[in-house]
């Protein structure tokens, strides 16, 4: 459902496991998974510092998207998580994360890269801070897109380092 540091300072959230993660255990262990370590890389970061997970816990047959029954089921795994590891930002991988955490910011297309300060469904918290960024699978499949998810993963840092600087008061 899950996998990483328990106490990690960011958390990624993907969309639903695929063929190698549902057959593994473990998110992004597949291509896009390769691609997204080395985009960790790429800001200083490697899985053993980030926890990661996804919105499903389990792939939707045919790998479809998930519907929204399935996403409804997951949510009180995915909160209990994020309640846990207690992230000081949240990078959503994707619109079905984007639309969970970032609603009212518009299409991926459009926010791709940016930084929100938003509430948190999961933990209550009027302040958390959210990336936004395409799916790594878009890379793989969008030749276009992949150099655009380089650039974006660098906002990463900078939404870390101002979350460190602006602490989350929880309730």
């Amino acid at each position: 459902m899950g996998a990483g540091n328990p106490h990690a300072q960011v958390v990624f959230v993907g969309e639903a496991p695929g063929f190698h993660e549902d057959k593994e255990g473990v998110p992004f262990v597949g291509a896009a998974g390769k691609f997204l370590d080395e985009m960790l890389a790429s800001i200083n970061l490697n899985r053993s510092d980030v926890f990661i997970t996804n919105m499903v816990h389990s792939r939707p047959p045919g790998n479809r998207d998930p519907e929204p029954q399935e996403l409804d089921a997951s949510w009180p795994y995915l909160a209990a998580q994020i309640q846990l590891v207690k992230p000081l930002v949240i990078v959503t991988l994707g619109r079905f994360s984007k639309a969970k955490f970032v609603p009212d910011a518009g299409p991926i297309s459009r926010v791709h890269g940016q930084v929100f300060v938003r509430p948190n469904p999961a933990t209550g918290d009027e302040r958390q801070w959210y990336v936004t960024l395409y799916h790594p699978a878009a890379g793989l499949h969008q030749a276009d897109l992949k150099a655009v998810i380089k650039r974006d993963f660098h906002s990463i840092a900078q939404a870390l380092a101002a979350a460190s600087a602006t602490p989350i008061t929880r309730p």
